[in-house]
């Protein structure tokens, strides 16, 4: 083989291995997804476009969590399609209209999502999900989803840390300072453990306690931000 043809073989490896490298980016798109004769249930969220692996992992993923949050019965050990879990709730309310037909509560579902944070390694989004179903209020959701950007696996919150109980440690005196003005209204300050969700964001890592998780209804949701420069020395993918 001629010195050129080698040469010319070595960059068309070389092409085809960034060409390969840089179809692993992902890009989203905005979906509404709902169904015929469906007026009360509004759901948006991001999908991964593309049919590589790890789009389909994360839509799959995004699915499941739309999917499970409109089920009726959540010990249901078959979670029904999102499609069939709208009609399901349409028909639910539908019931309910005509068993108190002078009732004037109206019943709704919305699902709001956006990609908070992306990088070649992580990729973070945010479900934002309020249900109201006649109760004295609705309930709100905000749940914190982190995907492996090469494969579109979802990461454990216990796989974002080198030591768990370090940055727990670590975490403590943000948490601290967060609620120093209303401690009186948190349940337990003194044995602090870390919120079910956690997520990566342009401004550092987010730490987001949803409503009744650490304290009483009216004190909402409790959240604070941890800067990268402080938490990567701690994490398994680092923030920007």
């Amino acid at each position: 083989m001629c010195p050129k043809s080698h040469s010319f073989l070595i960059i068309f490896s070389l092409f085809i291995l960034a060409s390969c490298t840089e179809n692993k980016e992902i890009t989203f798109s905005e979906q509404a997804i709902t169904t015929p004769n469906n007026a009360i249930v509004d759901i948006n969220i991001p999908k991964a476009e593309g049919n590589s692996q790890v789009a389909i992992h994360i839509n799959e993923s995004l699915k499941q969590y739309v999917a499970t949050a409109l089920q009726f019965n959540q010990d249901a050990k078959t979670i029904n399609s999102i499609e069939k879990n709208i009609n399901n709730f349409n028909t639910e309310y539908t019931n309910f209209k005509n068993q108190f037909p002078e009732s004037a509560q109206e019943w709704e579902v919305q699902i709001d999502g956006e990609v908070m944070f992306k990088s070649p390694e992580v990729i973070s989004i945010s479900l934002t999900s309020y249900t109201n179903t006649g109760g004295a209020h609705g309930i709100l959701v905000i749940t914190f989803l982190n995907f492996n950007a090469q494969t579109g696996e979802l990461i454990k919150n216990e796989q974002l840390f080198k030591n768990e109980e370090r940055f727990t440690e670590f975490a403590n005196p943000y948490f601290n300072d967060e609620i120093a003005e209303k401690k009186d209204m948190y349940l337990d300050t003194e044995n602090f453990v870390l919120p079910q969700n956690i997520g990566y964001s342009e401004d550092g890592l987010i730490l987001l306690y949803n409503t009744y998780e650490i304290a009483p209804y009216t004190t909402g949701i409790t959240e604070f931000v941890i800067p990268f420069d402080e938490a990567n020395s701690y994490l398994n993918i680092n923030g920007l």
